[in-house]
Order: structure tokens, then sequence, then C-alpha cells
């Protein structure tokens, strides 16, 4: 409750200060509207902002879901087959060298208007972080746990060991590292599926802010903008709470 509290005043605060500075400046509402006309207009524009949050809801949590998915397999099978660390770790590096949001007009042209040029550059972006984290997970298994588990499954075959080892040792070891990796990833991914809106689309929130801007709605544009962060933080604080009953294990030093 003290944290909550903290945020709502340092929120109110901020808001003040803001609303303080338009009024005090006189600057022109085309350049920066003061929080009160943006409140206004998100009443009375709800119904409109709403319909296009839904859209990029939709494309974040999708992009999540699959981009994850993506990772964790990655990850496991870069670790598990040498050829595919060989082949794997460098195209994983190269994927980062090419700025992500370049290949946003290929992903609209390849997979048009829609919502999977959406989803897919939510993926891409939400990929590297689920993967390299998970992967060091996994690299980094306390040695003497690996020896214990060996010794215990010696009766098994070689490729049954290593299974073993996977699934039993080294992938629950890996968690912690994948929950960083997946906190990571939550906030990243709404950039994702905005850029690919801001690309080509006809409906989302990005969709709503470009339109907002060309025509000088920039109330409109706040709205919508302040929508779309109070999403993304709610969307990080479920995935953080879910994460925290996951891994009950895992110390939290912020608590103490």
């Amino acid at each position: 409750m003290s944290r909550l509290l903290t945020a709502v005043v340092t929120t109110f605060v901020l808001l003040g200060l803001w609303q303080g500075y338009v009024w005090l400046s006189g600057i022109e509402p085309f350049l920066l509207p003061g929080p009160i006309a943006v409140i206004e207009t998100l009443i009375a524009r709800h119904e409109l902002i709403l319909r296009h949050l839904g859209t990029t809801a939709q494309e974040i949590v999708l992009g999540l879901l699959i981009g994850t998915t993506l990772g964790i397999a990655a990850a496991i099978l870069i670790h598990a087959i040498p050829a595919a660390r060989r082949i794997g770790l460098p195209l994983l590096v190269i994927s980062q060298a090419v700025p992500v949001f370049a290949l946003a007009p290929l992903l609209v042209l390849w997979l048009g208007y829609g919502l999977w040029s959406k989803v897919a550059m939510a993926v891409l972006i939400i990929f590297f972080p689920v993967t390299t984290a998970f992967l060091d997970g996994l690299r980094r298994t306390e040695p003497g746990m690996l020896d214990l588990a060996s010794i215990m499954s010696a009766t098994l075959s070689p490729f049954r060991r290593t299974v073993a080892l996977m699934l039993h040792v080294r992938i629950p070891a890996a968690l912690p590292a994948l929950a960083s990796g997946l906190r990571v990833a939550t906030g990243v991914a709404p950039i994702g599926a905005v850029v690919g809106e801001w690309v080509g689309s006809s409906a989302g929130l990005g969709y709503l802010m470009l339109h907002a801007n060309g025509r000088m709605q920039i109330d409109l544009l706040f709205a919508a903008l302040f929508v779309l962060a109070l999403f993304s933080v709610l969307l990080w604080l479920s995935v953080d709470a879910l994460l925290r009953r996951a891994l009950p294990w895992q110390p939290d030093s912020f608590a103490r």
C-alpha cells in the first residue's frame, strides 16, 4: 500500500507540474495540451480509444505468447545441440545487428496491413531477450547439481540422461533467468506492435496516434498515449505477479 500511495502521489505531482507549466507558459494546445484537456478528451472519446486499444492489446499479447514460446524453444535447442549452437548463436547476434524497425515495412509488405504483421514485429523484439536470458540460465547451472544428477542417472542411456538433466536440473535452475528475460520482453513488447501500426495499419493505438498527430488533435494523441502506457504498466505488473507466484523460491530483496 505504501508503494501504491507513493506512485499515486508522484503521478499527481507530475500532472500538477505539467498543468502548471501549460497555464504559466501559455503554450498553444496544439503543441502541448494540459492534462485536464487530455482527460476531457479521454472521457469524450473513450469508445474510440478503447476500440483501438483492443486491437493493440491483441497484437501485444499474441506477440508475447509466440515470442516467449519461440525464445524458450530456441534457447533449449541452441544449448542441447552443438550444431544448432554453432549456427544459432551467430544468427542470434546478427538478428540484433539489423534494426528491427527497418524490418517493419517488409513485414507489412509480406504479411499485409492486418494483425499478423504487428504480431510478427512484436515477436522479433520479444524473441531476443527471452532467448538470451534463458540460454544464459541454462549455461550457468550449478556444476555440483549436474554432477550429482549425472551420478544418480548413471544407469540411463546417454540420450535419456541428457534429457533428464535438461528437464529436471537445467530448466528448473534457469527459470529465474527466464523470468528476468520475460520481464524485459513484457516491457518492450508494445514497441513492436505500435511501430508496426505506424508503418501500416487500419486500427490500433499507434494508428490512432499517427492520425491524431496528422490532424493536429494532440489532446487525442496524448489520451491514446496515456492509455497505451497504462496498459503496458498493467501488463508488466500482471506478468511480474505471475512470475512471483510461479517462482516462490526466488529471493526478492526489494521486499526487505
